[in-house]
């Protein structure tokens, strides 16, 4: 799971990196850390997602990352077929907040998962 967790923090790095030259990239920076946090958090500090404040933590971003992919969603046919998503940023949009989410998710299950015994 630490590969998978370094994989998506990677991932949610590179999102961050591709914000320079966008209006409004400050906000989607701060969209993508939050999760790229996370992941790199469950990968080298696990105890801490496990903490309960960490969980609870974890779950209001999650929850928030929920909120987010209702409010981005994208509202055009199609938004996911390359032809529709190059030209509108809305789509874009949309789906870089369900990648987040989708990160978001898969932390929240490592850290409820049960601890292997050693």
């Amino acid at each position: 799971m630490r590969t998978l967790h370094i994989l998506l923090a990677l991932l949610m790095l590179s999102f961050v990196a591709v914000q320079y030259n966008d209006p409004d990239g400050p906000l989607w920076a701060v969209i993508y850390l939050i999760p790229a946090v996370w992941a790199l958090l469950a990968a080298f500090r696990l105890p801490i997602v496990r903490s309960s404040a960490g969980k609870w933590f974890l779950w209001a971003s999650t929850v928030a990352g929920l909120a987010g992919v209702i409010y981005y969603w994208p509202t055009m046919t199609g938004f996911w077929r390359k032809d529709v998503w190059w030209v509108e940023e809305t789509a874009r949009e949309g789906m870089g907040m369900m990648i987040a989410f989708v990160v978001l998710v898969i932390v929240l299950f490592n850290a409820h998962r049960k601890p292997a015994q050693s």
